[in-house]
């Protein structure tokens, strides 16, 4: 098996089946097997984990410095959690770890404006935690999916 196990903490699974690990970097590391790919959304670089890791330079309670990065991260995590194990994590592992599960099962599928809804329910029910990442989250749209 290369993916996640289902029932381990802080597991996302997208409508295509596919399993996100979200976590928050202050706790600690979960037993278990290292993810594959790790999404770092943090506001200044994070240490070097010993895995393939993507910094996003995203502040806490904020948005994501790079939007169009953002999107290209977040499609690379998509498409490797087919088959690998990914990890998206910030400090805490709700807020901005939140509005990047959403935005990835708006890639995968999900209605933006139903995304919030999904991780909440899925993943952790105070994900997405300011009115500006929830708007970022209406707003995303798969590359190639022009929005005004």
């Amino acid at each position: 098996m290369t993916g996640w196990d289902e029932d381990d903490a802080g597991i996302l699974r997208l409508p295509s089946g596919r399993l996100i690990r979200g976590r928050g970097l202050r706790a600690a590391m979960p037993t278990g097997h290292p993810p594959h790919l790790g999404i770092y959304l943090q506001g200044a670089a994070p240490p070097e984990f010993g895995w393939d890791s993507r910094w996003v330079r995203w502040p806490d309670f904020w948005l994501p410095r790079d939007r169009a990065y953002t999107t290209e991260v977040l499609t690379e995590a998509l498409r490797r959690a087919d088959g690998e194990r990914v990890e998206i994590a910030c400090t805490g592992g709700i807020g901005r770890t939140g509005t990047a599960l959403a935005c990835l099962a708006v890639l995968d599928g999900v209605p933006p404006g139903e995304a919030v809804a999904y991780v909440r329910r899925h993943y952790h029910r105070h994900a997405v935690e300011t009115p500006w990442q929830k708007r970022f989250v209406k707003r995303f749209s798969p590359p190639g999916n022009a929005r005004s």
